[in-house]
C-alpha cells in the first residue's frame, strides 16, 4: 500500500463539485475523479495511519478497504430522510474499536468537507447500555471523569458535543455537581482543522498527535462500557 503524502489539492473542489450535482448521472460520469481524488488518498490515509494508531492504543482497527472498512461509504442512507440526494459530500474516516459493530462504538473519526474539517472521538449515540455505563461511571468516579476532561492538551484542543436531555436521566438528582455531563445523549469530543492541512505529508502524523491528546478521554470511555484500550 503506497504512503499517503497528503490528498491533492483538487479534492474539496471535487466535493464542492458533487454538493452542487448531487445526481447518479453526475457521478457516474466522474466516478474516475471519485476514486483518484477520494477513494484511494483515503486508504492510503488509513493504511499509513494505522501503525501511528496502534501506537495510541492497539485495540482500534485502521482497515484500508474499499468497502466494510474505515472509510465510511459514499452513498448516503436515503430511506428515513427528506433530503434524498444520494451522496455524501464528505470524507468520513471512523477508526472503531475492535469489539465494535457500527458507529455508535467507542471510536476515532476524521471528517473532511469544504467547510468543515474536524477529528472527532468518543461514542455518538451510545446504546442504552453503554450510555447507562458511562453515566454510572461519571457518577461513581467523579474525579476520573473531571481528570479526564480537564486534561491540560484535551482541554486546550478538543470540545464536548453532541445531544443532551433536558431533564436529568432517571436516577439522577438536578442538583447533581455533574448533571450537565450526566444528561449528555452523546459523548463526543471534536476539534477543527484547517483545510489546507489535508494536502500536507504531515496530515497524518497531525491527526495522529490529536488522537494522542484525546487518551485520557478515551481511556474513560472505554473503561465505562468494558471494553479495553
Amino acid at each position: 500500500m503506497p504512503e499517503f503524502k497528503g490528498f491533492d489539492p483538487k479534492t474539496l473542489k471535487f466535493l464542492k463539485e458533487l454538493e452542487r450535482n448531487n445526481n447518479r448521472e453526475w457521478f457516474a460520469e466522474h466516478k474516475p475523479r471519485y476514486e483518484a481524488l477520494v477513494l484511494e488518498p483515503a486508504l492510503d490515509f488509513i493504511a499509513t495511519m494505522g501503525p501511528r494508531l496502534y501506537k495510541i492504543s492497539d485495540h482500534f482497527e485502521a482497515i484500508p478497504k474499499r468497502q466494510g472498512g474505515s472509510l465510511m461509504r459514499v452513498y448516503r442512507d436515503t430511506r428515513f430522510s427528506k433530503d434524498k440526494t444520494p451522496y455524501k459530500t464528505n470524507i468520513g474516516i471512523q477508526f472503531r474499536h475492535e469489539l465494535g459493530k457500527d458507529v455508535h462504538a467507542p471510536g476515532f473519526y476524521m471528517h473532511i468537507e469544504p467547510d468543515n474539517c474536524f477529528v472527532g472521538v468518543g461514542l455518538w449515540h451510545p446504546e442504552s447500555k453503554a450510555l447507562a455505563g458511562i453515566r454510572t461511571r461519571i457518577d461513581m468516579k467523579p474525579d476520573a471523569w473531571k481528570k479526564a476532561v480537564g486534561a491540560r492538551t484535551f482541554k486546550a484542543n478538543f470540545e464536548l458535543q453532541g445531544e443532551s436531555l433536558k431533564r436529568p436521566p432517571k436516577g439522577y438528582d438536578a442538583e447533581h455537581p455533574l448533571i450537565t455531563d450526566l444528561k449528555r445523549k452523546d459523548f463526543i469530543a471534536v476539534t477543527q482543522f484547517g483545510k489546507d492541512e489535508i494536502t500536507s505529508p504531515q496530515f497524518v502524523a497531525s491527526v495522529a498527535r490529536r488522537f494522542k491528546q484525546a487518551s485520557p478521554f478515551m481511556q474513560f470511555l472505554c473503561d465505562a462500557v468494558e471494553v479495553p484500550y
